[in-house]
Order: C-alpha cells, then structure tokens, then sequence
C-alpha cells in the first residue's frame, strides 16, 4: 500500500534537481503525464536544463524494471513512484481554471489525490503554483535540494612558527613538515610573534618536502604582493605542472599573475610557441545583443579585460627596459598571442601553447571537459575564475567547472591550485568586495 503522502512533482523542480526522485523514502512520488511530456520538450536542448531533462528520462527509464510506473513502483529507497494518467474528474467545474496550462494541471493532480484522502503535497518552484495551491487548501512547498555547505579546497596551508624556523626556510630553500599534503599544495610560514613576517613555499611529493617560492624579482614589472601570490607564481611559471588553476574574488590578481607568468614562459624562457587567452561570452547583466563585425570585432567586447591587463604588462615591462613596443597588437600580428571564444574549441588540438581560460567558474563540469582535452603535448592550461561571481544561470558555486576542476585535480601531480584571498587591485575595490 503507498504511504498516506504524496508528493506531487512539478516540471521545474525535477529540471532543477532531478535526484528529486530519490528525496522521500517514507512517502509516494507522483508524477503527472504532462509533466513528463514537459520534460521531453527539454531533452535535446544543450544546456544544464537539457542535461537535467535527460537525466530524468534516463532515471524513470531505469526504474522500469521495478514494475508499471502507471500502477506505481517500489524504489531501492523504499519509497514509491508512480505516474498519474487522469485529472480531477470534475476538472472543468473548479473556478474556470485554464487546463490547458500545465501547473493547472499539476494542480488537479493534487486535488484528485486529497478528495481521495490522501496527504497531497505539490512540490514546485512556481511561486503562483504555490499561490493557487493554498487557495485550494492543497499543501505546497520548494524544493532546493539538500543545502549542505561547500568547502573547496584552499590549495595552501598556513602554519605558525618560531622566526629561526623561517629563517632556515629561507636559507636552505627547503621545509619539512609532518602531515599529508596534496602535490604542489602551498605553504605559507608565518613568525609567530609577526603575522607580517612569511615565507611560501609550494609541496613537492617527491621530495615530501615544501619548496622555497619566493618570486620577489617579480616578473614583467609584476612583483607579488603576498604569500598567495607568490605561491600562485611559482606554480604558473613550473612547466612540469600542466594545469594549474586560481580561484580569487575580483581584483586579486589571478589574471595578471597569469598573463604575466604566459608571457614570461613564451617570450622568456621560449617555453611555449604561443600564449592563447580565452573566456566563456557570458554577459553581466542585460545582453547588448548583436554585435556587428568579424569574430575578432565581435569578440572585442569581452576581451577588453585581458587587453586591458596585457597592455599595462607590455607598458610596465617596457618602463623598466626604457623602451616601447605597439601593444598587444603587435604580438597578435606576429602570431605570438591568439584570442579566441571557447565555442570553436571542439575536435581541435592545442600544443606546445600557454592557454589561459578566464572567466572559468561560467563553464559546466562538461565544457571544461571538453576545453581540457584539447591540450596537446607540451601546452600548460590555466583556469581563473570567482565561484561566488556566476553569471551562467545553469551552475551554482558548487556545480560550476573551475569549482569540478579544483576538486578533481587536487591529489593529481599534474595539477596546482592557490586560492587568492587578498584583493590588491585597489583599496578601494578591495573595501567594496569586503561590504557589498
């Protein structure tokens, strides 16, 4: 016998978090038909939403093993599901709804159930689905999915301790420190008796030792301005870790630090035959809709950040060698620096390249995929981005790629992390992410 309560799912909630399915072990699920028929309309859309739709499909087609879904099913969590066929039966008496909308419908599931003494609860994220189902009498809530707290990986370990031991630290370039560490993890030593007095360092697994990171030479007129960064630095310019990623609020410098450290290695150390930058188009607020041009005019708009930072790179490096150079032009024409979109990125192959992806936490755990497969023998990827900074309305903090990436990689040699905390853009745009 199902349980006294039934739930009855809307399209939206389902699309939102499929795992909805599995959410009352003590309770029916019910499923109208036209909320299935809703999510087919969705399958083969390629987004997030689309994703969901045919997770859901997959998930009801699975559970036909368990029996008729119309007479209704056992699930592995002991709960039940079924798929509800028919409509209040005096659907067309109740206050002239329109049955042609399919929350009505959802609606006269709910009713059906109650007259037939049942606990009927609509779960939906239609606020006015939610309005009309109390005026029925009809019980209605949310669903958000289970709010746990998301803790990522910091990427960097702090540690206090007398100043003789910093001193050796930065003597013998070496530290050694009893723990488990992930590979190229950072270590920031603070003296004790002064929270300004550090040294970084990042972990090498093979030696299980903290190497010394201190880049206070700077590089292309960029000096680090704190142990972060410094961390950051040492792991951009290694060529032995291929994906390195930086996640930072705004104005902490991690696409600086990283279009400094890609001209470095290129122009340089002649590490790489050519620095390619990259970001997902994602406006911020209302699109401005089409833009005339070729893809490069096209493209102009969003990249005005990285041409931004790359010409005040290009004018500090020349300062300090008292010459002048035409900008990030002239390495466009000389074929040295490439900006592209991300969305001609599939079936190429990219080697021998310093690639940088801004903007990183815009992308799925999919697209990030498919970008990083694209590496090619000796090409180092780095990934920048704010998680609390999403303007993709199909990712969350927790779900978005440059969060999948930093979780995935974070015991692998191959790759480096640092999370940014301090902002140095300004004091003032560092005031304004601390309040607002």
């Amino acid at each position: 016998m199902p349980s006294q309560i039934a739930y009855v799912l809307d399209t939206n909630v389902l699309l939102h978090s499929p795992e909805v399915l599995n959410a009352y072990p003590q309770a029916e699920i019910v499923i109208p038909i036209d909320v299935i028929e809703e999510i087919d309309q969705f399958k083969s859309t390629l987004s997030e939403t689309g994703n969901s739709a045919r997770t859901v499909s997959k998930m009801l087609d699975e559970y036909r093993i368990y029996g008729n879904l119309s007479e209704g099913i056992t699930l592995p969590n002991q709960g039940q599901l079924r798929i509800e066929f028919s409509l209040h039966p005096k659907a067309d008496e109740l206050h002239g709804l329109d049955w042609s909308k399919s929350s009505n419908r959802v609606l006269s599931v709910a009713l059906k159930l109650k007259e037939a003494g049942r606990d009927a609860v609509i779960v939906t994220l239609d606020t006015h689905l939610r309005v009309k189902g109390n005026a029925f009498g009809i019980q209605v809530m949310p669903y958000q999915g289970e709010q746990k707290e998301v803790v990522f990986y910091q990427g960097i370990h702090y540690e206090t301790a007398p100043e003789e031991n910093l001193q050796r630290f930065r003597e013998q370039e070496t530290f050694q420190l009893d723990g488990r560490f992930s590979p190229h993890e950072g270590l920031v030593l603070i003296n004790q008796e002064d929270e300004e007095d550090y040294h970084a360092g990042v972990f090498d697994a093979e030696q299980n030792q903290f190497v010394s990171a201190d880049h206070k030479a700077g590089i292309w007129g960029i000096v680090p301005r704190n142990a972060e960064q410094h961390v950051a630095m040492d792991l951009l310019l290694n060529p032995e870790i291929p994906i390195v990623t930086l996640v930072g609020r705004a104005g902490t410098g991690k696409t600086l630090l990283a279009l400094a450290s890609g001209l470095e290695m290129m122009l340089i150390e002649n590490q790489y035959s050519r620095l390619l930058v990259s970001r997902p188009i994602f406006p911020m607020g209302r699109d401005l809709g089409y833009l005339p041009g070729d893809v490069q005019e096209k493209l102009a708009p969003w990249m005005q950040p990285i041409f931004d930072n790359l010409e005040l790179l290009l004018s500090s490096s020349d300062s300090a060698k008292n010459t002048t150079t035409k900008g990030h032009q002239e390495l466009v024409e000389q074929g040295m620096l490439t900006i592209e979109p991300l969305t001609y990125i599939r079936g190429r192959s990219i080697p021998h390249q310093y690639m940088i992806v801004d903007e990183a936490q815009n992308l799925t755990p999919h697209e990030v995929k498919t970008i990083i497969t694209r590496v090619g023998e000796g090409t180092k990827i780095v990934l920048t981005g704010d998680p609390d900074q999403i303007d993709n309305p199909y990712v969350n903090k927790a779900s978005n790629g440059l969060s999948y990436i930093v979780e995935k990689f974070k015991n692998q040699r191959v790759g480096g992390h640092v999370t940014l905390k301090r902002g140095e853009r300004s004091e003032l745009a560092e005031l304004a992410a601390n309040i607002l």
